[in-house]
């Protein structure tokens, strides 16, 4: 049988050990908080720091205009390129249509930009008949068989509709990454050319287009 003496120590040492666990328990809390904190304190700043370098601009004005777009072209472009999902033919073609579309749809412009550069050359003049003739005027000869005098006034009627998406298709690419590709380009085309029609500095369209196409090959 224990003695009250022993059972008193024995109580006492109980309460010792329950005191030092709570204390090392307190202790390894309030190392866990305080850890927290610092790895959140060193998150917050390297979100600070992330943030501060991804919106501070370019160097080139070419690169700042491309960032705003990418930002917004880029989701539609993921959404329709994912939704491709039968084979990896349809979404190889999505992009090469995207691809060619962007260079078609910029091409114009430069044209346009280079055309201005140069002096258009003085027009020929005019002939004795070109001066007699009116603009507007039909001239017509009585004495022309009657075939000749029949005069068509709808011929876009004998025409054939076409699918627009034929002159946008690649050949012998899949058809159905052709026709999202021209879905979605619909969607995009207008701020592409808009972005690049504002760059009158030719190294700022060059490094637009050169990292448009890189972006989009991504």
């Amino acid at each position: 049988m224990i003695s009250r003496h022993n059972l008193a120590t024995e109580i006492k040492i109980r309460q010792c050990v329950q005191r030092a666990i709570v204390i090392v328990q307190n202790r390894l809390v309030n190392e866990s908080i305080k850890r927290l904190s610092e790895e959140i304190e060193l998150r917050d700043i390297l979100q600070d720091i992330i943030l501060e370098v991804a919106t501070d601009p370019h160097e080139s004005t070419g690169l700042n205009k491309l960032d705003t777009l990418l930002k917004n072209i880029i989701p539609v472009l993921e959404e329709a390129y994912k939704s491709l999902t039968t084979d990896q033919a349809q979404r190889d073609s999505f992009r090469a249509h995207i691809l060619h579309a962007i260079r078609n749809a910029l091409a114009p412009v430069d044209a346009a930009e280079n055309a201005t550069d140069e002096t258009a050359p003085d027009d020929p003049p005019l002939n004795e008949q070109e001066e007699d003739e009116s603009p507007g005027v039909v001239t017509v000869d009585i004495g022309a068989p009657p075939e000749e005098k029949f005069i068509d006034i709808n011929p876009e009627e004998k025409e054939e509709e076409t699918d627009p998406r034929d002159d946008f298709g690649i050949e012998g690419a899949d058809e159905t990454g052709r026709n999202v590709a021209y879905e979605t380009f619909q969607k995009i085309e207008k701020q592409i050319v808009e972005a690049y029609r504002l760059l009158g500095n030719d190294e700022d369209r060059e490094v637009f287009y050169d990292y448009l196409i890189t972006n989009v090959k991504l």
